[in-house]
């Protein structure tokens, strides 16, 4: 007989299709069935309903809350804001939660000391088999070992209240969890792992998204200024490549600078050194890889404009800096928990 909780499952989504298959493994996880399912509509401009069905047996018990179109810091907020249970199961909606999610969910966080206010899911990335990763997939997979990764982690009610919740001053899915994470144990909270598992496909993504996802360098430089220098190895994360980014930048500038100076030793040893750096950053890419013409291709197209772009993102961090401390979104810990004991 598994244990009984109660608690309430948000799921913030944009409508992508995998949010339909999701809520049919929900429907089939068996017991201790959740008290609801909150599903919230972050899309920016809705044209369509959210749903074309909810499985038969989650009848009654999902519920279809309007976002702000903000990310997902901001649709998480109304969705544990909507819930009046003990406990909080956030899952993204591209995961798939295995048989028996409910019941693990249950026995993750049973008779937890008060001084646990989480508990982490496990995620699993399948992979192919018969080659190796791309780089995209790498990437995704990197979230099977992420700490505090909300594509399935339930929180304390009570304990989100306290902090505030999510800062919705994180636009997009990154680093807004590792700054909740941050918070609350900061706060004296733990955060533990538990059993249950959920599976997280590889959506398929543009050949370019690599450069798409240097945006978030502008979100490090929100964390650096919230949590301090070393809140990578307080969040346990990856140290990343920015600095050698800003070198193949800085270096690829020189050349060029020089270059229109007519100064060519000066821009061939600073062009050899950005050639150089370049190549390093893409055969680190290629090399772990499946290496098909595509693949390689793809690597050294966008190798050669990751530098810049990260730079450009961590630039423009640091200038709108002050104005993104000052705008609207900050937790409200006092209000949250106000309401919480109300």
């Amino acid at each position: 007989m598994s244990a009984q909780i109660d608690y309430t499952v948000v799921i913030p989504t944009v409508g992508r299709p995998s949010l339909l298959a999701l809520l049919d493994a929900l429907a089939t996880g068996g017991t201790p069935a959740p008290r609801e399912v909150l599903v919230v509509d972050d899309r920016r401009r809705p044209s369509s309903p959210l749903l074309e069905r909810v499985p038969v047996p989650l009848a009654g018990s999902v519920r279809v809350l309007p976002g702000s179109g903000r990310g997902p810091a901001a649709a998480r907020n109304v969705g544990w804001r909507a819930a009046s249970s003990a406990w909080i199961a956030f899952l993204d909606d591209d995961v798939v939660p295995v048989d028996g999610w409910a019941a693990r969910l249950a026995h993750d966080v049973s008779g937890l000391p008060a001084e646990v206010v989480g508990s982490q899911g496990r995620i699993v990335v399948p992979r192919p088999s018969d080659r190796r990763l791309t780089d995209w997939e790498r990437n995704v997979s990197g979230l099977e070992s992420a700490c505090w990764a909300t594509a399935d982690l339930a929180y304390r009610r009570a304990a989100l209240a306290r902090v505030g919740g999510f800062d919705e001053r994180f636009p997009r899915a990154y680093r807004e969890d590792a700054d909740l994470g941050l918070r609350l144990t900061a706060a004296g909270g733990l955060i533990v792992r538990g059993e249950r598992m959920v599976h997280h496909p590889v959506q398929p993504a543009p050949w370019w998204v690599s450069v798409r996802l240097q945006a978030g360098n502008a979100d490090d430089v929100f964390m650096a200024a919230r949590h301090g220098l070393d809140w990578r190895q307080a969040a346990a994360a990856p140290p990343g490549r920015f600095v050698r980014h800003a070198v193949t930048t800085a270096t690829g500038l020189a050349a060029a600078v020089a270059a229109l100076n007519r100064r060519e030793r000066a821009a061939s040893v600073a062009g050899a050194v950005w050639a150089a750096a370049t190549a390093e950053l893409a055969w680190a890419r290629i090399a772990p890889g499946p290496r098909t013409a595509k693949e390689v291709v793809a690597m050294a197209a966008t190798s050669l404009v990751l530098p810049p772009v990260a730079t450009a993102h961590r630039l423009w961090g640091l200038i709108t800096l002050r104005r993104r401390l000052a705008a609207p979104g900050a937790p409200t810990p006092g209000r949250a928990a106000a309401r919480e004991a109300g």
